[in-house]
């Protein structure tokens, strides 16, 4: 697996996390839920960057789709060797050695063990929401039909144009996708590709890809809340997120944000 310089780079957020780590399928993996009804057939996979779940960002995001009536799953598939905090913006972190440990055949298991746990647990209707690496395996279980809802934002890993093409001959999911400016692992020329093979109505599920001028590869889940036009492209990628969610998974055409 290939990375960029960008893939260890961003700003720790602070807060404190709602959520709860459960064990689900066998795997370590923290839930956020709404408050009050919401519907417990539907739950949204989130798929952490590669700093994982122990992240706070991570923690931060899963609540916040939580406060906007998801229920959210983030599944340790890092087997708790994420990227460690301490390694962010580290120019001597080897990244290609914690690459070679978390290879598709290991990590996706992880995903298809929940996946299997929740549906035993009555749900019946998944989405996806892919932060960089997680960006990868939101498009592997469109691959599958798995989820029924894909999002991701600056995804890394991707064979352009294999995966698009593929995404268009076999999958059934609606496809979000918010991208930066600056991305070593989705640039500019293969966000162009995509449109091309997805856009203009070819992919019959509903194609959207949001360009977010002046951000980088990390953005929306590293980015330095301290620049105002950093700020606005994270908060307006994720609403951008959670109103796909609501148009294509909850069926709602009225935004309430």
């Amino acid at each position: 697996m290939s990375s960029c310089a960008h893939c260890f780079r961003g700003v720790s957020h602070s807060g404190t996390p709602v959520g709860q780590l459960v064990k689900i399928g066998g795997f370590d993996t923290y839930v956020s839920k709404p408050e009050g009804n919401f519907p417990k057939d539907k739950a949204v996979l989130f798929l952490a960057d590669v700093f994982g779940i122990q992240m706070n960002n991570s923690k931060l995001l899963a609540d916040d789709f939580a406060r906007n009536g998801f229920q959210v799953y983030a599944p340790d598939y890092l087997y708790g060797d994420p990227v460690p905090d301490g390694a962010l913006n580290s120019p001597t972190f080897d990244g290609p050695a914690w690459f070679a440990r978390h290879t598709q055949k290991r990590t996706r298991p992880v995903l298809d063990a929940v996946v299997k746990a929740l549906k035993e647990q009555g749900v019946t209707s998944l989405a996806a929401v892919g932060y960089c690496f997680g960006g990868r395996y939101v498009f592997d279980l469109a691959f599958d039909n798995v989820i029924q809802v894909a999002a991701t934002s600056h995804p890394s890993q991707l064979k352009v144009p294999d995966d698009l093409q593929k995404l268009l001959a076999v999958s059934r999911s609606p496809l979000l996708i918010n991208t930066s400016e600056i991305d070593q692992q989705y640039p500019i020329v293969f966000q162009l590709k995509g449109d091309e093979i997805l856009g203009g109505g070819k992919y019959k599920p509903g194609y959207q890809k949001i360009f977010w001028p002046g951000t980088t590869h990390g953005f929306a889940v590293r980015g330095d809340l301290s620049k105002p036009e950093v700020k606005a492209a994270k908060e307006g990628a994720f609403k951008a997120t959670v109103e796909f969610f609501r148009l294509h998974f909850y069926g709602e055409t009225r935004s309430r944000l």
